[in-house]
């Protein structure tokens, strides 16, 4: 699918995205510092993508990880710093929760160390039990 916001369009077509800036973001990144750009193409390629453009120019991205039917993990979500301040970061993810195969969801999750307000205008809040989540984390597979 294609939504367009001129002169920006977000396509959630896998074979568009421009996976070099995708890495490259993504490696500098705090959550994901150092990554390998083949795990960035396999998390792509087993996710929906979301790809911001500005004319053929890729400026930001945002997946999301799901069964399609009952949990959704919003993940990787970012603009690129000469193209923030315009409402993009917002449009990414309205766009993801609006997604026509993640409509009835019972659950959606993101994880961030510094945008909780933009996920908060979202209904996104923090976990009222965070015992009830367990996490497990492997620092050798690339440091985070």
């Amino acid at each position: 699918m294609i939504w367009e916001r001129a002169p920006y369009r977000i396509s959630d077509d896998p074979a568009v995205v421009d996976l070099s800036l995708v890495h490259e973001f993504l490696a500098t990144s705090y959550w994901a510092r150092g990554i390998p750009r083949e795990t960035v193409a396999r998390g792509i390629a087993h996710s929906l993508p979301f790809s911001i453009f500005l004319g053929d120019r890729q400026v930001g991205f945002a997946r999301v990880v799901t069964d399609r039917a009952t949990f959704a993990y919003l993940a990787d979500v970012f603009v690129i710093e000469e193209q923030r301040g315009r409402g993009l970061g917002v449009w990414l993810v309205e766009t993801a929760l609006a997604h026509p195969e993640l409509q009835g969801l019972r659950r959606w999750l993101l994880a961030t160390r510094d945008a909780h307000g933009l996920y908060r205008k979202f209904g996104f809040t923090d976990v009222a039990d965070p015992s009830t989540l367990l996490t497990r984390h492997d620092p050798d597979i690339y440091s985070r």
